[in-house]
């Protein structure tokens, strides 16, 4: 790592931190939503949607610290897009079940519960990344299984789409399904982002 003289930010890490756990907690919300009934989906989506005000909190504190801070830990735009990155996981998981509350979907074809289990252990392996941010060791298992993750999401994505498309289901389902699996294709997208986030950082500071 590069040597430094001045003193740095180091509340940083542990927003990042925060901020991935809470992630976790939004992914075993997804876990949950798998098989459960309508009224326990109401009640899942509700506690998702204060999971992601939660998420939202822990952005807007990383951007006022970012903000109030002279000497940040790495690059103020790297920080920002990892916060950033992060805060859009969130997003995007906390709308996947918003929409299956709101369409009234009676069952997720199977494919769905392969998409969440990839982002389950994405959410596992960025919450246990960021803490490795303070010294920028052993990073880069991290960002390879995120990346092959990711890699994995889109030929689920995929296969989901063929069958979706595959007559079995009216238009207006299929058009119900299919924003719900996009958004969490979205959510892959976004932890890939983090991962090469985070590639970049440890780049720049070897």
């Amino acid at each position: 790592m590069r040597f430094r003289l001045t003193p740095r930010e180091t509340s940083f890490y542990d927003m990042f931190s925060a901020s991935a756990d809470n992630i976790v907690t939004g992914s075993k919300l997804l876990m949950e939503l798998l098989g459960a009934d309508s009224a326990s989906r109401v009640e899942i989506a509700e506690r998702m949607r204060a999971a992601e005000h939660a998420g939202d909190d822990a952005t807007h504190a990383i951007f006022h610290q970012l903000n109030s801070s002279f000497i940040t830990p790495f690059d103020r735009e790297d920080i920002y897009n990892l916060a950033s990155s992060l805060d859009d996981i969130m997003d995007f998981m906390e709308e996947a079940v918003d929409l299956v509350v709101l369409y009234q979907v009676e069952e997720l074809p199977k494919g769905v519960a392969q998409q969440i289990e990839v982002l389950a252990r994405a959410a596992e392996l960025t919450a246990e990344a960021m803490p490795g941010l303070r010294t920028m060791d052993n990073l880069t298992e991290y960002w390879i299984e995120v990346n092959r993750l990711e890699n994995q999401a889109d030929q689920i994505h995929r296969k989901l789409l063929a069958h979706l498309f595959n007559g079995k289901y009216d238009a207006m389902e299929v058009l119900k399904l299919k924003q719900i699996v996009d958004v969490l294709e979205e959510a892959a997208d976004a932890f890939e982002h983090v991962a090469n986030t985070v590639e970049t950082i440890a780049v720049k500071e070897s």
